[in-house]
C-alpha cells in the first residue's frame, strides 16, 4: 500500500471515514518509506515505530467504532526536534543537549495533535537550535534536498519539509524565526504557513522572543487548514497566545481571490537579484491569480533592508538559548552558532531597543500598506536550493543565511501571516516558491489565496522521486 504514502492527511481520513484502509495501513506505509529514504535524506533524528503502530493500532478501533477522537485521528505527523514532546528528548540539533531526563511534556501544538487522534512517527532534523537557514548540525549531520540529494534542504525545519515532499507522513509541525517553515518548503516544494504571532500558541517561550512562531508543513493549503484548525487551540502556558478564531480555517478556503487587492513585488523594489528561473515562475504564478480575478498590481512595500535590527534580535537570542553552557560545552557548537553569540552577547540594552523600534517602524510601514492591498506576493526566495552543508551558497560572497533569505525574515519582525506555495521548477528541476503575505491576524484569507492557487492547479508540482 505504499501509494497511502501519496496521500494528503484529508484524504487518509475521507479513507478512515469509508473503510477503504486504517490508520495502521497508513503508518506501516509511512514508516516504510521511511525505511527507504531517510538513509540518504536524513530527514529524521529519532524514530518510534512501536509507539506510532500503537497509536494507529488505537485509532482503528476508534473508526471501527465510528467514534474519531478528533480531525487528524490516525494522521502519520512529524515534529520538528525542537517542539517538547513526551516520551522522549528533545534535542535540539545540539549534542549540549542531555537526552536523559523525565521529558514528559508535549508543547501546545503536539498536546492539541495528541488530543486529535495524530499518529506520531517521529522527530525531525534542526540545525543547532534553530539558529540557521539550512538544516545540518553537530549532532545529525547534512540534511539533504529530496529533489537533489546534493543540495540542501534548507532549514531550520528542513527534515520536516524533507519528510512531507518525500511521503513520510502528510503533516509536520515546524517553527519560523527567519523563514524557518517557508524556506525549506520553498526548497522541497511544498506547502508552509508561520501564522500570524501568537495564533499557534508555543511554549516554552523561544529564546529568539517574538520573532518565533509555529506552524503547519503540508502538502497542500488545504492540509494546512486542517492542522491550523487543530494546533490553534488555546493553551495557558502561552501568555501571548492570541484569542479563538471565528469559524474555522477549512471553512474559510472558500470564495476565491476574485476582487482581492493584490500587491506584487518581485524584487522590493530592486533590492533583491532574483534568478531569472524563479522570477519567470513566480511571474507566471502571479499572471494566474489575476486570471483568477484577482486585482494585481506591481507595488513594492517600504522594506528598507531590515536585515541589522533582526540580526540585533536574533544573535541576542542565540546568546541568551547558550548563556549557561559550559566552555567545553560551547566548543561542542557549530562553529556559525558560535560566532554569532559571542556578537550577541555584546548587545547592549540600548542597541537592543533600538531594533525594537525599527521592528515596530516595519510593522507600522507594513500595517499602512496593507490598508491598500488585501494580500501581497513575492519570490519566497530569490534563489533555489544550493549545495547542502554551507550555509550561503558558495562564491555568492554573502557572510550569513540572511543575506539570501530578504523576502522571509522581514515578516517575522512584523508578525505577519505568510505562506510560501510550489510554482514551478528551475532548469535543474529544483523547486521554486511563491511567498504569500497578508496583515497580521489575516491567516485565513492567505490560506484562501493559496488553496485557490491549487485548485487552479497554478500551484504544485510532481513529488520527488525517491531513491
Amino acid at each position: 500500500m505504499t501509494e497511502l504514502t501519496e496521500l494528503t492527511a484529508e484524504a487518509l481520513v475521507d479513507g478512515y471515514r469509508k473503510g477503504d484502509f486504517s490508520p495502521v495501513d497508513a503508518t506501516r506505509a509511512v514508516l516504510r518509506r521511511i525505511e527507504e529514504v531517510d538513509p540518504a535524506v536524513n530527514a529524521f533524528v529519532r524514530l518510534d515505530a512501536e509507539t506510532a503502530l500503537a497509536q494507529a493500532e488505537a485509532s482503528a478501533e476508534r473508526w471501527r467504532r465510528g467514534e474519531p477522537q478528533g480531525l487528524v485521528d490516525g494522521v502519520p505527523v512529524s515534529v520538528k526536534d525542537i517542539l517538547l514532546m513526551r516520551g522522549g528528548p528533545t534535542l535540539r540539533g545540539s549534542r549540549t543537549v542531555r537526552a536523559d531526563g523525565a521529558w514528559e511534556e508535549d508543547a501546545p501544538s503536539v498536546a492539541r495533535l495528541r488530543e486529535h487522534g495524530a499518529v506520531f512517527v517521529g522527530r525531525t532534523t534542526t540545525p543547532e537550535f534553530g539558529w540557521k537557514g539550512v538544516t545540518d548540525s553537530p549532532l545529525s549531520g547534512v540534511t539533504r534536498n529530496p529533489y537533489d540529494l546534493s543540495r540542501t534542504s534548507g532549514g531550520s525545519s528542513g527534515g520536516s519539509a524533507a519528510a512531507v515532499a518525500l511521503g513520510a507522513g502528510p503533516l509536520s509541525l515546524g517553527t519560523d524565526g527567519g523563514g524557518s517553515v517557508r524556506i525549506p518548503a520553498a526548497f522541497c516544494g511544498i506547502f508552509g504557513l508561520k501564522p500570524t504571532y501568537g495564533r499557534v500558541p508555543l511554549y516554552p517561550a523561544s529564546a529568539f522572543g517574538t520573532l518565533a512562531h509555529v506552524g503547519p508543513m503540508t502538502r497542500d493549503a488545504a492540509d494546512a487548514a486542517l492542522m491550523m484548525d487543530v494546533i490553534t487551540g488555546a493553551d495557558w502556558r502561552d501568555w501571548t497566545q492570541l484569542g479563538p478564531v471565528e469559524g474555522g480555517f477549512r471553512e474559510g478556503l472558500r470564495g476565491g481571490v476574485r476582487g482581492l487587492r493584490v500587491a506584487f513585488s518581485p524584487s522590493f523594489g530592486g533590492q533583491v537579484a532574483v534568478r531569472p528561473a524563479v522570477a519567470a515562475a513566480v511571474r507566471k504564478a502571479v499572471e494566474g491569480l489575476a486570471g483568477l480575478g484577482a486585482y494585481v498590481e506591481e507595488a513594492d512595500p517600504d522594506v528598507t533592508d531590515p536585515v541589522e535590527a533582526f540580526h540585533t534580535l536574533w544573535f541576542s537570542g542565540a546568546a541568551r538559548v547558550t548563556q549557561n553552557l559550559s566552555p567545553a560545552q560551547r566548543a561542542l557548537l557549530d562553529p556559525g552558532l558560535r560566532e554569532i553569540c559571542a556578537q550577541g552577547s555584546g548587545v547592549s540594552a540600548l542597541t537592543y531597543l533600538a531594533a525594537v523600534d525599527a521592528r515596530a517602524a516595519l510593522g507600522r510601514r507594513m500595517g499602512r500598506f496593507h490598508s491598500s492591498y488585501d494580500l501581497l506576493v513575492t519570490p519566497t526566495l530569490p534563489l533555489t536550493a544550493f549545495e547542502a552543508g554551507a550555509e550561503v551558497p558558495k562564491g555568492s560572497g554573502l557572510r550569513r543565511w540572511t543575506g539570501w533569505t530578504p523576502f522571509t525574515y522581514p515578516f517575522n519582525l512584523t508578525q505577519q501571516p505568510a505562506a510560501t506555495v510550489p510554482v514551478g521548477v528551475d532548469a535543474d528541476g529544483l523547486p521554486v516558491g511563491l511567498q504569500i503575505v497578508g496583515a497580521r491576524h489575516a491567516d485565513a484569507l492567505v490560506l484562501r489565496a493559496a488553496h485557490t492557487l491549487y485548485e487552479a492547479g497554478i500551484a504544485g508540482i510532481p513529488a520527488p522521486t525517491p531513491s
